[in-house]
């Protein structure tokens, strides 16, 4: 099959719109794995939950831009419940506690969206002003998906000046090296897991929301992402929040290159994919034992 340099380099920034998403999930899972030591099976049903509450305030307000902004808050919260209720008391008795209620719990939150919204799936449209297409120099792309890779950017450069600019993001890193000396500095440890997962949640439930439009909501909507998710989270290295980006893009981009050659192997290349990178680095492309990375 011949294929120009303009169809190979608009299918490059498709996968990096794609990775844009993956790269969302990616951060949020990253973000609580390497500070709690939580494998967060809920991560796809909170994905899930955010585009529900996206339709809802949507339908609710008719404004997109008014959803966008509420749904990650909305989600947050749910997380900082679930942390405060759930999962704290399981803190300190082996990473298979926390997995285990993460994964019964986002059952919980699937039948709860079918008992809310029924079983068949939702349309949630493209707001009027990311309609169409512009062109790149390369050829005509979707606007919504170049504002996928803009307000991914941004989010990504909001978190990194976070963890690693201000007093509460050396707080996160020094708790997630030593949790004991943060204590005996006189820092409440508890209140900062419970930021960190709040802000770990309230990423997957934006990413729900801005892949809404893309793919439709349905109640199971969590369950591949969260198997796509982990792969980007261990391609990139447990708890690395840079490794979470890298690796969110190079699957969005072997995706999508995947499709264009070799349709039928697309979902499959992302697992190949891992298995290559963990065959040469066990610990993923940037991973580090207990730390954020």
């Amino acid at each position: 099959m011949s294929v120009g340099l303009d169809l190979l380099a608009l299918q490059l920034v498709t996968g990096i719109a794609l990775g844009a998403i993956y790269v969302l999930l990616a951060l949020g899972l990253s973000l609580i794995f390497g500070l709690l030591n939580v494998v967060n099976f809920a991560h796809g049903a909170f994905f899930m939950v955010g585009a529900y509450i996206g339709v809802f305030l949507f339908g609710l307000t008719g404004n997109f831009w008014v959803s966008l902004v509420l749904t990650p808050l909305g989600v947050g919260a749910i997380g900082l419940a679930v942390e405060r209720v759930l999962l704290r008391p399981l803190y300190g008795r082996g990473i298979d506690y926390p997995l285990l209620l993460t994964f019964g719990l986002s059952y919980v939150f699937i039948e709860m969206i079918r008992i809310l919204f029924g079983l068949t799936g939702i349309r949630f449209p493209t707001p009027p002003e990311l309609r169409g297409a512009v062109n790149i120099g390369i050829g005509f792309f979707p606007l919504y998906r170049l504002f996928l890779i803009g307000i991914t950017l941004a989010i990504v450069v909001a978190l990194w000046f976070f963890i690693e600019r201000t007093r509460y993001g050396l707080i996160i890193r020094a708790g997630a090296r030593d949790p004991e000396i943060v204590k005996v500095l006189g820092i409440d440890v508890s209140k900062v897991w419970l930021l960190v997962f709040g802000i770990g949640t309230g990423i997957a439930g934006l990413s729900g929301v801005l892949a809404a439009p893309l793919q439709g909501v349905t109640p199971e909507m969590g369950i591949p992402v969260l198997a796509e998710a982990f792969v980007v989270t261990v391609v990139g290295g447990m708890g690395s929040l840079a490794g979470a980006v890298i690796a969110g893009l190079l699957v969005g981009v072997v995706v999508a290159m995947t499709s264009l050659f070799v349709p039928e192997m697309a979902k499959v290349s992302i697992f190949i994919l891992m298995a290559l990178v963990l065959l040469v680095r066990p610990r993923g492309l940037l991973g580090k034992a207990g730390a954020l990375g």
